[in-house]
């Protein structure tokens, strides 16, 4: 990325803070992961992708997520617990009875903890987001959805995976 493509990217983000990721990212041209990147100091911190396993088996502390899975044509919205892991070849395998996730785990690159105000209501939302080799998202655990600040409880575990598992 160029400075002034990160510069354009922070204006969008400063002028719509509630705007949706996957839609900056496809009106600016960029990688929704760049879009992340850019985000001001605070909302997203970027997690050390290397530990992806870890940091997805964290997730079933947490209890029931809003997981959200999109692909060129779909997105693919549920509520489930994470659990039940196992591998299988190239497959990292959720299979908790309420997800049921089949991770190409070596496609993951570059994860985050971001927290920004949702774009139905303005109201903050934590989320844990994979991407993958071309900066698209892989998938997206939202501890909180909108509606209502996020429970204090979760935002305790946010803050600690955040410092547990900060790149670098």
């Amino acid at each position: 990325m160029t400075t002034e493509q990160t510069e354009r990217i922070r204006a969008a983000l400063r002028a719509a803070p509630t705007r949706m990721t996957l839609q900056l990212s496809r009106q600016l041209g960029v990688p929704e992961v760049e879009v992340i990147r850019a985000m001001r100091e605070g909302r997203a911190v970027e997690l050390d992708a290397a530990r992806w396993e870890e940091i997805l088996r964290a997730l079933e502390e947490v209890g029931n997520v809003h997981v959200i899975v999109t692909n060129g044509a779909v997105t693919c919205e549920t509520t489930g617990r994470f659990g039940g892991f196992s591998v299988w070849g190239e497959f990292f395998n959720v299979q908790s009875g309420s997800l049921d996730l089949h991770v190409r785990f070596k496609e993951l690159t570059a994860a985050f903890a971001v927290e920004k105000p949702g774009h139905t209501d303005g109201v903050s939302t934590l989320r844990v987001q994979f991407y993958d080799r071309q900066g698209a998202a892989a998938l997206k655990a939202f501890l909180s959805f909108g509606g209502a600040p996020p429970a204090p409880e979760r935002r305790r575990w946010f803050d600690d995976l955040r410092r547990r598992f900060a790149k670098g």
